[in-house]
C-alpha cells in the first residue's frame, strides 16, 4: 500500500463515519440495523486501509 494515500483514506473514512452518525440521528426512532451496518462497512474499510498504509512503513523498517 502506498503511504501517500494515508490521509486521503482517513478523510474519506471520517466523512463516511460522520454521515453515518447524521443518518442515525435523523432516523432515530426507526433506525435499521441493516442500514447502519451497510453504511459502516465502507468507513471501516477506509480506516483499515489507512491502518495498513501506516504499518507497512513500520514493518519494512524492521526487515
Amino acid at each position: 500500500m502506498n503511504p501517500k494515500f494515508r490521509y486521503l483514506y482517513i478523510v474519506i473514512g471520517s466523512i463516511l463515519l460522520i454521515s453515518l452518525i447524521v443518518e442515525v440521528i435523523v432516523t432515530y426512532p426507526d433506525v435499521s440495523p441493516k442500514a447502519v451496518l451497510l453504511n459502516a462497512l465502507p468507513a471501516l474499510l477506509f480506516f483499515y486501509l489507512a491502518y495498513k498504509t501506516y504499518h507497512e512503513k513500520k514493518d519494512s523498517e524492521l526487515m
